[in-house]
This record gives C-alpha cells, sequence and structure tokens, in this order.
C-alpha cells in the first residue's frame, strides 16, 4: 500500500473531507502514475479524485467500532517512529551488502 495514505477511520476529531480529498488525491497519482495529468487528462483525474473522495467518504460515514478514537499527535510519533526503524533497517542493509 502507498505509505502516503493514511488511515482516516475513527479519530477524534472526525476526518474532514481535506484529509479525504488529500488520500483520493494520493490514490489517484499512484493508479494512474501521474503527479500533474497533462490537459488532456486533466478531467477525468480531477473527475476520479472527487469519486473516489465521495466513495471514502461515504465508507468513513458508515463505519461502525466499539474501538475508542485514536489521537492524532500519538499516531503521528508512531509514523514517524516506524519510519525511523525502517530507515535503520535500510542503512543495515546498504551497509552488510
Amino acid at each position: 500500500m502507498c505509505r502516503n495514505i493514511r488511515v482516516l477511520h475513527n479519530f477524534e476529531p472526525p476526518t474532514n473531507d481535506d484529509e479525504v480529498r488529500e488520500a483520493a488525491l494520493q490514490f489517484v497519482r499512484k493508479v494512474s502514475g501521474s503527479t500533474h495529468p497533462s490537459r488532456a487528462n486533466t478531467e477525468p483525474f480531477d473527475h476520479a479524485v472527487d469519486e473516489i473522495a465521495l466513495a471514502t467518504r461515504r465508507l468513513l460515514d458508515a463505519l461502525v467500532t466499539n474501538a475508542p478514537p485514536k489521537n492524532r499527535d500519538i499516531e503521528a510519533v508512531k509514523g514517524r517512529a516506524r519510519h525511523e526503524a525502517r530507515m535503520e533497517r535500510e542503512v543495515r542493509i546498504r551497509t552488510a551488502s
């Protein structure tokens, strides 16, 4: 899975529409292989982002959980720790070669 796409479900405060749209944009960029579509592809690119954002919003609004909401700050710290561990593993692999 693309590392730039983040979990959006079960946060306090709830995920806002800008976050949903950013995730949709990242998904379309990944799938299309383009960060900035050509003029000829701008309309279908933007349409895909809109549709995926709408589907994502509907999904998030429909999901239910008994788990307590996650804290964004704590999740960010965990994400940075995972990133650091990943970078350390890569350095060890490169130096072992």
